[in-house]
């Protein structure tokens, strides 16, 4: 079990988001010794992959961050607690949870999710309020939601949130099966940089490319730690989208992914599946279509995320 640390104050978050906040020892002594922690969400382990692949590429993105040199920070809810920070026992008992026993937690139902016994997954927007709340300026995920496609008005509080908490969020893209010109220009919109690492294009997911031009590519990480530390440094309020494609011996072919994708889109709607549960139901078409390969790019972008975001916040805090 997790013993309770309590009272982290983040500026910008009142001590209501502080008092529910239980960090493990590992990740409190790390950020009390001004040691980089990397923020992991938790629903690609309760929604994102059945057991015990979610328990794998869970592990296997923990390791990925202490081996470069920072402390995992896996974040879910348990019985009304923001725990940041999981224990391995803890770790296993939240990614064998029956289907269905572990809510879906975002800023929207946030307090509903805190108010109900048991655990519940964070996705990028909760995880993102409690990193902040944490002090954990970098957060590693595979990728974010954004806008709906055919749907312009279904847009995922992930971008918003970009849009009002200030962390680094390393990803490859927004899921491909989005809108992802629409995802990027609302973005803008909002006042979020999006920085490419190392390739010309937005990451497209589990392919590497999008086919949508990146507004600022970063050369190397130590340009990208200078472009987050000066963005976060400027007290803007906002959050920074780090686009990091998939490793190329990983990756699906692009023409493979958007044929996949498109036929995917098609049978949804034909099967009159809608809102919050047309995500989780093409991911799992793509699969099919794929014979599992978008699966095995899915795990290897989780964990090279978890890779590039470790060494962000290490570099980020030499730079401090």
């Amino acid at each position: 079990m997790i013993p309770p640390v309590r009272g982290r104050t983040a500026e910008g978050h009142g001590t209501a988001v502080a008092d529910r906040l239980v960090l493990h020892p590992q990740v409190d002594a790390a950020l009390r010794a001004g040691r980089p922690v990397v923020a992991l969400e938790s629903t690609l382990i309760s929604h994102g992959l059945p057991y015990p692949a979610n328990l794998e590429v869970a592990r296997a993105s923990e390791a990925a961050i202490r081996e470069n040199g920072a402390v995992p920070a896996t974040v879910a809810i348990r019985d009304g607690a923001l725990l940041v920070g999981l224990d391995d026992a803890d770790l296993e008992a939240f990614a064998s949870a029956p289907p269905g026993a572990a809510a879906k937690a975002s800023r929207p139902n946030l307090a509903a999710a805190l108010a109900r016994p048991g655990w519940a997954g964070t996705t990028v927007s909760a995880t993102m309020i409690a990193a902040h709340a944490a002090g954990i300026s970098v957060f590693a995920t595979g990728g974010i939601g954004g806008v709906h496609r055919g749907a312009p008005f279904d847009i995922s509080s992930d971008l918003d949130e970009l849009a009002r908490t200030p962390v680094a969020v390393v990803c490859a893209g927004p899921k491909s099966l989005l809108d992802v010109p629409a995802t990027i220009e609302v973005l803008e919109t909002r006042g979020v940089p999006v920085v490419s690492l190392a390739f010309p294009e937005i990451a497209g997911f589990t392919a590497r490319s999008s086919g949508v031009p990146a507004p600022t590519v970063a050369a190397n990480e130590a340009e990208l730690a200078r472009i987050v530390a000066t963005h976060l440094g400027l007290g803007l309020g906002s959050g920074i989208l780090v686009s990091v494609p998939v490793p190329i011996e990983d990756a699906l072919p692009d023409d493979v992914a958007r044929e996949a994708i498109d036929r995917a889109t098609a049978d949804a709607e034909a099967a009159g599946v809608h809102g919050p549960a047309v995500t989780p139901w093409l991911l799992s078409r793509i699969a099919e279509l794929t014979q599992g390969r978008s699966v095995r790019a899915n795990t290897a972008l989780i964990v090279n995320n978890a890779r590039v975001g470790a060494r962000l916040a290490g570099r980020l805090g030499r730079s401090r």
